[in-house]
C-alpha cells in the first residue's frame, strides 16, 4: 500500500508539472545524452551521471553533475535513471540484473530508456526491472543533436499509462513533445517505422537531386519547386542533402555533425530484423539498408546520412 500511495503522490506531482525526482542518474553521455543532460542540471535536477568516456563524465561534472564510478554505484541512491546508449548489447549490459543498475535499483525506481534498439530487447529489459520492482519504460527519441541540444526532442514511450503518468512531466525537461506509444516496445517500434521513412525519402531526395543536377538544373530551383509542390519532405526543405542549399545542416558542412551514416544503418538493421520476426515484407527499407551498409563500408560512417547525395554521385 505505501508503494501504491508514493507512486499516486508522484502521478500526482507530475500532472501539475513539479519536479518530483531529488535526484536523476544519466548514463550514456554521447553526441545526444550529452545535450540531454545538460538540460536537466538546466532545469535544477541533482545528476549522477556515468560514461564509459572519462572525457565525457568530466564535461558534466564541470556543469554541476556528480559522476559515479560504474552503473550499479549510480542506480543505488537515484529516483530516476535516464540511459542513451548505442545498440542492444550496451543496454542489455547496463541493465544487467547481476552486475548492472538493476543489481542496486531502489524499488519503485522509474528506468527511461532513450537509446534506439530492438523492441524485444526493451521488452526483455522491462521484464528484469519488474523483477526487482523497478519501472521501465522505452523511450526513443526524434528531433537530433539539435533539438537535444534546444530541449525540443520528441519522446516515444512505451510503457503502462502510469509509468508514462510518472515520466511525461520530467521528459518535458528535455523535450517539447512526449507520446505515449503504447505498451513497452512500441516506443522502439514507432522510432524504427519513423527512422526507416526518413532513411527512404533521403534517398529518394538525394536520387531526385542528383538526377536534376545531371539534366542541368539549377539546385536552388529544384529545391523551390519541389518544396512547394507534392515531392515536399523533411528531408528536401530542412536538411537538403545537397550543399549550400540550407545553413546550418550537415551537408553544408562537410556532411560533419548530424545523424551518422553508421547509426542509420544500425537502425535499419534494427528494421530489418523487427520485420523479419513480424513476418513483413520492407522492401525499400531492406534496400536502403544496404544502401548505408555500402556507404559505411565504403569509409564514410561518421559522415551524417545525407552523404547519401555525395555517394550517389560517385564519392567512393
Amino acid at each position: 500500500m505505501g508503494d501504491l500511495n508514493l507512486l499516486t503522490r508522484l502521478i500526482a506531482r507530475a500532472s501539475t508539472g513539479k519536479r518530483c525526482f531529488s535526484q536523476v542518474g544519466f548514463i550514456g553521455l554521447g553526441n545526444m545524452g550529452s545535450h540531454m543532460a545538460r538540460n536537466l542540471l538546466k532545469k535544477g535536477y541533482k545528476l549522477v551521471v556515468y560514461d564509459v568516456n572519462e572525457s565525457a563524465m568530466s564535461n558534466l561534472t564541470k556543469a554541476g553533475a556528480d559522476k559515479a564510478s560504474n552503473t550499479a554505484e549510480l542506480a543505488k541512491d537515484v529516483d530516476v535513471v535516464v540511459s542513451m546508449l548505442p545498440s542492444n548489447q550496451h543496454v542489455l549490459d547496463v541493465y544487467d540484473i547481476k552486475n548492472g543498475l538493476l543489481s542496486s535499483a531502489k524499488r519503485d525506481t522509474l528506468l527511461i530508456d532513450s537509446s534506439t534498439i530492438d523492441p524485444f530487447v526493451s521488452q526483455t529489459v522491462a521484464k528484469n526491472a519488474g523483477e526487482v520492482g523497478a519501472r521501465f519504460v522505452d523511450c526513443p527519441v526524434s528531433g537530433g543533436v539539435n533539438a537535444a541540444k534546444d530541449g525540443t526532442l520528441t519522446f516515444m514511450v512505451g510503457g503502462s499509462k502510469e509509468n508514462f503518468q510518472l515520466a511525461e512531466s520530467f521528459l518535458k525537461s528535455m523535450g517539447s513533445r512526449v507520446v505515449h506509444c503504447g505498451d513497452v516496445g512500441m516506443g522502439q517500434a514507432a522510432k524504427l517505422c519513423n527512422n526507416m521513412i526518413l532513411a527512404i525519402s533521403m534517398i529518394g531526395t538525394a536520387e531526385a537531386f542528383h538526377l536534376g543536377q545531371k539534366l542541368g538544373l539549377d539546385p536552388k530551383v529544384l529545391a523551390d519547386i519541389v518544396n512547394s509542390s507534392t515531392g515536399r519532405c523533411w528531408s528536401s526543405e530542412l536538411y537538403n542533402p545537397v550543399p549550400g542549399l540550407l545553413d546550418n545542416v550537415p551537408s553544408s558542412k562537410n556532411y560533419e555533425g548530424g545523424f551518422g551514416a553508421a547509426l542509420m544503418s544500425k537502425d535499419l538493421g534494427l528494421v530489418q530484423s523487427a520485420a523479419i520476426k513480424a513476418e513483413t515484407a520492407i522492401p525499400l527499407g531492406s534496400l536502403a539498408h544496404q544502401i548505408y551498409r555500402t556507404i559505411v563500408s565504403h569509409g564514410f560512417a561518421k559522415k551524417d546520412f545525407s552523404f547519401v547525395y555525395q555517394f550517389l554521385k560517385g564519392q567512393k
